[in-house]
């Protein structure tokens, strides 16, 4: 699951074909669907396909999670796909709920350098779809490939490879919801192609969907910043309008051919004339960026990741809390706005979602010591955001940009510490490689340990957690009867 292959290069040298960027990804939707994916591939989708279905888990006793699913309990329409803790409903709600639960623990994988989460709308989007086609294994594992690999090439076209920056998030985009909507389009159009439909009609199909999802595609972060939970939906907004998208196209509804990079299309409308088209199409079908996408060792914001294992280093060579004067965090310059502004904000979270978009939350968790896998959903509650102790140590951190990691920025988010503590001594730590990614991966039982946990955070069983596990591994070749059955297990949350 940690395999790692090439990923799409921004700003190659690449005509675009003329039929358009939307026929030419579904092309390659096609083709995945009729030849199969490389089993690299297959088997860090079943990875992510996995950790997903534990992040939903894992946020059932949110509130925001049962607001969303009494939501969806609303909405009614076929009982054709499972909405965990709420139950069958039609594809769409239950992509929407499963995704809204996904997302909302800030624990789903991240790509790099498009700073966008794939897998939270994507596989939601494709199993409901899979679901209501009665799709099998290999097919539901095609769908969620292809759409993650939709999704990041899209994402891509709006990283400026010159300046190392992300035009989407500079611009106060939400990269994850609004490539999302359009990577959800193509796994649902794929996995909702029943056996023996021509290639022709699959890939016009898959065409229009994603024209159609790109008049769908939204969101902004400014709740990173200054609060609101709204963030939370986003991923589920993304999988209910692909599904959406696929359905549409199905019955006929027809989107432009040039719905990416026409004058009034998609990458003119949110990036302007900075976009690089070429980057969707580089290597398509045989540069695949899938496995190279981040798995999450911690449950809050990427960018905070890193801070945490500063914190971890520093609290492995002796230093403890109450040992600190003043602390520096060096970040890359883009994400001070995230995770240190407003600085009196980010030092004293109000709550546990707060803390989760906090670079002195992070420190402190690294250095009290963390849960889990080095920081667990246990160390991010409202209790601890407001714990005095914490808040003494948050007092003294503060976020700044740093030359280093802007160097580094956004292949990878690294930190820099400087602590001064109250006897004098100067310490630095320097982190400059993420956990999860290719040059740092979780092993495979860091990540079934990461699903148990949020299996258990979920309030469900052992026995339950493992019955999914089983179900997921033994995808290829197979039905989704066992698949739903262990998902049907866990109980409705109105219940």
């Amino acid at each position: 699951m940690t395999v790692s292959l090439p990923g799409p290069t921004a700003g190659a040298a690449q005509e675009l074909p003329d039929a358009g960027l939307v026929d030419a990804l579904a092309g390659f939707a096609t083709d995945a669907l009729r030849r199969g994916i490389p089993d690299e591939v297959a088997t860090s989708v079943q990875g992510r396909l996995l950790d997903v279905l534990g992040l939903c888990v894992a946020a059932l006793p949110l509130p925001t999670s049962a607001a969303a699913l009494d939501f969806v309990r609303d909405q009614g329409g076929p009982a054709r796909a499972l909405a965990i803790g709420a139950g069958r409903t039609s594809a769409s709600w239950a992509a929407f709920g499963n995704g809204v639960l996904a997302h909302s623990l800030d624990y789903d994988d991240t790509h790099l350098p498009s700073v966008l989460h794939p897998s939270a709308s994507v596989v939601p989007a494709a199993l409901a779809a899979a679901q209501a086609a009665d799709a099998d294994g290999d097919t539901l594992l095609t769908a969620i490939a292809v759409g993650i690999e939709v999704c990041i090439r899209i994402g891509m076209a709006g990283y400026d490879q010159n300046a190392g920056a992300n035009l989407w998030f500079d611009h106060g985009q939400h990269a994850t919801s609004i490539c999302g909507a359009l990577g959800s389009a193509a796994a649902a159009a794929v996995a909702g192609a029943p056996a023996g439909m021509p290639d022709a009609e699959v890939r016009d199909i898959v065409a229009h969907a994603l024209a159609v999802a790109a008049s769908t595609a939204s969101g902004i972060i400014e709740a990173n910043r200054t609060g609101g939970t709204v963030k939370r939906l986003h991923c589920g907004w993304a999988a209910h309008s692909g599904v959406v998208a696929a359905d549409l196209a199905r019955r006929g509804l027809t989107g432009p051919p040039t719905a990416l990079e026409g004058r009034f299309g998609l990458f003119e409308a949110f990036l302007r004339d900075a976009a690089d088209p070429a980057a969707v199409i580089a290597g398509l079908g045989t540069d695949w960026a899938v496995p190279g996408v981040f798995f999450k060792p911690y449950p809050a914001n990427h960018f905070t990741h890193t801070v945490v294992d500063a914190g971890r280093e520093l609290a492995a060579q002796g230093l403890r809390p109450g040992d600190v004067a003043a602390v520096e965090i060096g970040v890359p310059s883009a994400i001070v706005r995230t995770i240190g502004e407003p600085l009196e904000v980010k030092q004293r979270p109000e709550t546990a979602y707060q803390a989760q978009f906090s670079g002195p939350y992070a420190f402190a968790v690294g250095l009290f010591g963390g849960s889990g896998l080095g920081a667990g959903l246990s160390d991010y509650t409202d209790a601890l955001a407001q714990d005095p102790a914490r808040r003494a140590l948050m007092a003294t951190v503060t976020v700044r940009g740093d030359a280093t990691c802007d160097a580094i920025y956004p292949h990878q988010f690294p930190a820099i510490a400087r602590v001064r503590t109250v006897d004098g001594r100067e310490l630095t730590v320097q982190v400059l490689e993420n956990r999860g990614g290719p040059g740092n991966p979780l092993t495979d039982a860091e990540l079934r340990t990461k699903f148990t946990d949020n299996c258990t955070a979920g309030g469900l069983g052992a026995g339950a957690a493992t019955a999914i596990s089983d179900a997921v591994f033994q995808l290829p070749g197979a039905g989704l009867d066992a698949l739903d059955a262990a998902l049907t297990a866990v109980p409705d949350t109105a219940s």
